[in-house]
């Protein structure tokens, strides 16, 4: 009998779980939503525990972004608050909401794709995630699969708009996305 389950396949590169954040997002952009994406990866095992898009639309509600609504599956899975074997992937840098539930979770480790120029958090705006004085503050790589992600979110806005154009470098978009 070979080891060789699905399991010992499946690539646990920090790519695929941005590629799964991504897919994540063209669940949003065909759901009519800002297509940004989410998913939580348990350190340990390489699991995927949680998995969201923005649904603001969908349920009415401000908050629920998609790094919103995977902490909390993310956090019923664990039966804790603490998601402290995590790691966040996220298509676009986290808004200042979005960063606050990422400190509050003990979330030790975020990874974003396209930076935010009207409301991110962790570098462009604000500086919450970068803030030692937090409790609590998270390593944080954004840049991953940037190029993919802004694509989708400039898609997005261009329809919604009317053909609007891109503001910023590679990677920003021309609105504000939480």
């Amino acid at each position: 009998m070979s080891d060789e389950s699905p399991a010992f396949l499946e690539d646990l590169s920090p790519e695929h779980f941005m590629a799964e954040a991504l897919k994540e997002a063209r669940r949003a952009r065909e759901a009519e939503e800002v297509p940004v994406g989410a998913v939580i990866v348990d350190v340990e095992s390489g699991r995927v525990v949680a998995r969201s898009h923005n649904q603001r639309e969908l349920l009415k509600d401000p908050t629920a972004h998609a790094e919103i609504l995977a902490i909390t599956q993310a956090a019923d899975y664990y039966k804790s608050w603490r998601l402290t074997d995590c790691v966040l992937y996220v298509t676009l840098e986290p808004c200042l909401m979005c960063a606050g539930a990422i400190v509050q979770a003990r979330i030790p480790e975020v990874v974003y794709g396209a930076v935010d120029p009207k409301a991110g958090a962790h570098c462009s705006v604000f500086e919450v995630l970068a803030n030692s004085s937090n409790n609590h503050f998270p390593r944080v790589q954004g840049g991953m699969l940037a190029d993919e992600s802004a694509e989708l979110l400039r898609e997005f806005f261009r329809e919604r708009r009317g053909g609007g154009g891109i503001r910023g470098e590679s990677g920003s978009t021309n609105g504000s996305t939480g």
